[in-house]
């Protein structure tokens, strides 16, 4: 027979707690599963209420809140694409650029393009299309300059691409919210007419501060949107502003001597391409 001490030890016993108690919490009974369910239960009720919280915006603001919804999603989407874009390409590397003028100007023209081939930078491509224009010596240096511009024109309205989209999402969703706002004043007033007599100051306040939140939602939509577009802009005019940099530093410095020497220069070429043709008119109109 055991002691009443052992029985109270027994019941005091760590992991002999009452069962009911553990079932009842609906947790395991372990520091480790009682945190993972903690966790679990956290994000699902996040997540439940962020979902709620919006239809109960669409529910208040109408198809208004909706559109703007659906405009913020497609915002979104294009500002992660572009920042994902510029990351890839490289946009701020002036590494390449530098090391490939160092080479160009000591007269090293292959260690320049190979430099060059290396890096993901579109003013790398149009860099490599000026130091082969100038390398080769085919064509004139106008030339050459007008197809460097081609290319460096094609690449700054690649990096632009749906820049405009995003300044149409700024621009309408202010004018989008204050649209909401109106018809909801209107739905407010036309319930307080029908009210009458009865009028209830309930009816006009709960009106207009649904109204009203149309428009909290295009300013929220247009701000960051409008924030966003500038800074990419502005990454691109800084981009821009470092390629004509570069570009024009391989225009301004001299080719490599013993390429001066050997070919001719680009305007004995053009000279020639026009004796050519003038020849070939005398030849039609003697025969």
């Amino acid at each position: 027979m055991n002691s009443p001490d052992a029985a109270e030890a027994d019941i005091a016993a760590p992991g002999l707690a009452d069962p009911g108690a553990v079932e009842s919490s609906g947790l395991v009974d372990t520091g480790l599963g009682e945190t993972m369910i903690s966790q679990g239960g956290v994000a699902d009720v996040a997540e439940a209420g962020i979902v709620h919280a919006l239809q109960g915006m669409i529910d208040l603001g109408g198809p208004v809140v909706a559109i703007l919804l659906a405009m913020s999603v497609v915002a979104l989407t294009i500002i992660l694409v572009k920042i994902g874009q510029f990351l890839w390409w490289r946009l701020g590397d002036e590494r390449s650029l530098n090391t490939a003028l160092a080479h160009w100007r000591d007269g090293r023209v292959e260690p320049a393009l190979e430099t060059l081939s290396r890096s993901r930078s579109p003013a790398a491509r149009v860099m490599e299309v000026a130091i082969q224009g100038r390398r080769d010596n085919v064509c004139p240096e106008p030339l050459v300059r007008e197809e460097a511009t081609r290319v460096a024109v094609n690449w700054l309205e690649r990096l632009r691409g749906q820049f405009r989209m995003l300044e149409v999402i700024g621009t309408l969703a202010p004018l989008l919210g204050l649209l909401g706002t109106v018809l909801g004043m209107i739905a407010a007033f036309q319930q307080l007419e029908a009210a009458g007599n009865r009028v209830d100051p309930a009816i006009l306040s709960g009106g207009i501060w649904v109204a009203l939140l149309t428009t909290a939602v295009g300013l929220a939509v247009a701000i960051p949107v409008v924030a966003v577009l500038n800074g990419l802009e502005r990454w691109v005019e800084r981009f821009r502003h470092r390629m004509q940099d570069a570009v024009t530093q391989v225009f301004t410095l001299p080719p490599p001597a013993a390429e001066r020497q050997h070919e001719p220069t680009p305007i004995t070429s053009a000279q020639k391409g026009h004796i050519k043709v003038w020849k070939e008119r005398a030849a039609g109109d003697a025969h």
